[in-house]
């Protein structure tokens, strides 16, 4: 099992989070942030990790710290669970509808961090969460993560359908990207030998 568990504390966030990359969806997510616990707990469904996480963060000031750490701290956990990257597949990517809007996303799992953000979200704010912090995310994700990462807009024009679509986007194309092709379990998919 591809799993791995951390905790970091800042004087920002505390969080304690724990993912299973070959799990089957199940999720506990409390960041305190009901719209942030929503997007995580389809990303969990739809990439089929099991991934429990909880944040005590400065949500008086907003909602920055939070979002951005545990983006953090998800990339670095994907990343320890990728390990050496031995089997996977590495590339993943889907277009996904979701009602009007349509994102198109692909992932290299190659170690390198790269995002290509191309979301126009039209509102400031869905519920009480500032749509800008989507952005915050998938780049601190992206960097701990060390993956490269394109995520672009074809369609939408409902920022909720928008932000929910590329998170599940994000999700599919993951879940094929770590997937073990077991005809090539023993080798590391890259001419270099090592990612």
């Amino acid at each position: 099992m591809r799993t791995f568990s951390t905790e970091r504390k800042t004087a920002e966030t505390d969080i304690k989070l724990s993912l299973n990359i070959d799990g089957t969806g199940k999720s506990v997510i409390d960041t305190g942030c009901g719209f942030l616990d929503h997007m995580l707990t389809l990303f969990a469904k739809h990439s089929r990790f099991d991934l429990d996480v909880t944040c005590k963060g400065d949500t008086q000031v907003d909602y920055h710290h939070t979002t951005e750490d545990i983006a953090i701290v998800l990339g670095n956990a994907l990343s320890r669970c990728i390990g050496d990257a031995k089997g996977i597949c590495r590339y993943g990517h889907i277009i996904l509808p979701m009602d009007e809007s349509l994102i198109l996303c692909a992932v290299d799992a190659g170690g390198r961090a790269c995002l290509n953000y191309k979301l126009s979200i039209p509102t400031e704010k869905v519920g009480d969460f500032d749509t800008e912090l989507v952005e915050e995310f998938m780049a601190a994700f992206t960097r701990s993560a060390k993956i490269n990462l394109h995520l672009k807009q074809l369609d939408g024009t409902n920022s909720h359908h928008i932000i929910e679509g590329a998170f599940k986007a994000l999700a599919r194309a993951l879940k094929t990207a770590v997937s073990i092709d077991e005809k090539f379990k023993d080798e590391i998919p890259s001419t270099k030998g090592i990612l």
